[in-house]
């Protein structure tokens, strides 16, 4: 009983590690498979955990944002954050759907769901075509990450036998 208990907290963290910003299913799947779980078992979770946030994201940036503009609350860091998004704002909306799982797709920081999901809200992508994009280029970026993870772990396994 006691190792079913550990294997849904493994579960539990990976899919916890994936729903954080920045980190995301880049931290969560080597995580989950360097704790000995399956790789596929893994970017599974990852992929799932990733996108748990994206639904929040979408509806509730903007008055969170606002909100935060409003009362002085890390103004300079929301002001460049848009000011960013905004400045991409061609090139997102020139490649739209396709612009969107790329962003998402490319597992590298300032890439992934939380950035994707902030594009969409800011530049009022409709979230009929945005979740969508999001959880496709989330499932891109899973199995690059699982090919780079899962052969790392092959290449050390080999090297320490």
């Amino acid at each position: 009983m006691t190792w079913l208990i550990e294997f849904i907290t493994l579960e539990f963290k990976v899919l916890f590690i994936s729903a954080l910003p920045i980190i995301e299913l880049r931290g969560a799947i080597p995580f989950g498979v360097s704790q000995g779980m399956h790789p596929i078992h893994a970017t599974l979770l990852g992929i799932f955990g990733g996108v748990i946030p994206v639904p929040f994201i979408l509806l509730m940036i903007r008055p969170i944002l606002n909100f935060m503009h409003a009362r002085n609350i890390l103004r300079k860091a929301i002001h460049k954050l848009t000011n960013t998004t905004i400045k991409n704002k061609a090139k997102i909306q020139k490649y739209g759907f396709w612009g969107l799982i790329i962003i998402v797709a490319i597992p590298l920081p300032g890439t992934g769901v939380w950035s994707g999901s902030l594009a969409a809200a800011l530049l009022d992508l409709r979230i009929k075509r945005a979740i969508p994009a999001i959880f496709i280029g989330n499932l891109i970026a899973g199995i690059i990450v699982l090919t780079i993870s899962y052969g790392a772990f092959i290449g050390l396994n080999f090297l320490s036998q």
